[in-house]
């Protein structure tokens, strides 16, 4: 590797999820995952901390996204802290129908400057364009606050799934261009370096697939 070569990044991603309760986390993540949806009713909140595993191609090479899908109740706030730990990735959800969850986004990004380095890469995600009749947080309004965290931006609707994977991959391409977040780690061989700053993300489903999605979730 020549002295101008970027570093390759790593296999597997890391990705969180987190906003307050209510504001659809898990949602985005079976959406994403598995394309289905819960409707409210059906779904309850996470407790402590879930996450699946999706298969995705960038540039040629396959990466193995694990997402975290952290906790939104208060209670549970000193238990999902350690997961920040080792994340290149962290999605910040809001309702666009509550307020409440988009000026909760604030505190969120002080939880992040605490826990992640400052080169994670961050999207803000303004979830449940669906219920445009009672949206109570502009695009604008989302997209200055992005703007003003150095953040993405993206809104989608987890119910009718606009969005959702353009969401994701935002995320993973502009992780994949972001060598500072995994300079110092060794690369396993077999692994190149893409010379592409904009990478194309392809997605696989197919669980029998190397690195194909399963699920899981955390007993702690």
């Amino acid at each position: 590797m020549s002295a101008l070569a970027q570093p390759a990044p790593p296999p597997n991603l890391k990705i969180l999820l987190i906003g307050n309760s209510s504001v659809g986390k898990s949602s985005l993540l079976l959406r994403f995952t598995d394309d289905d949806f819960l409707a409210e009713d059906e779904s309850v909140s996470t407790i402590g901390v879930d996450f699946k595993v999706k298969s995705i191609e960038v540039g040629g090479t396959k990466y193995k996204l694990s997402i975290w899908d952290t906790a939104g109740q208060e209670r549970f706030r000193t238990l999902t802290s350690s997961y920040y730990r080792g994340a290149q990735g962290v999605i910040l959800v809001y309702d666009v129908s509550s307020r409440a969850t988009f000026e909760e986004l604030t505190r969120w990004m002080h939880e992040l400057e605490t826990y992640t380095a400052p080169d994670v890469v961050k999207i803000v995600v303004g979830n449940k364009v669906d219920k445009e009749f009672s949206r109570q947080v502009t695009t604008s309004e989302g997209k200055a606050f992005a703007e003003r965290i150095g953040c993405l931006f993206v809104e989608c609707s987890a119910k009718t799934r606009i969005g959702v994977k353009e969401a994701f991959e935002e995320l993973v391409a502009s992780i994949i261009a972001t060598p500072s977040l995994y300079s110092k780690r060794v690369v396993p061989l077999g692994i190149n370096p893409s010379s592409d700053s904009s990478p194309t993300v392809k997605l696989t489903n197919d669980p029998e697939a190397p690195g194909g999605w399963g699920v899981g979730s955390c007993g702690c």
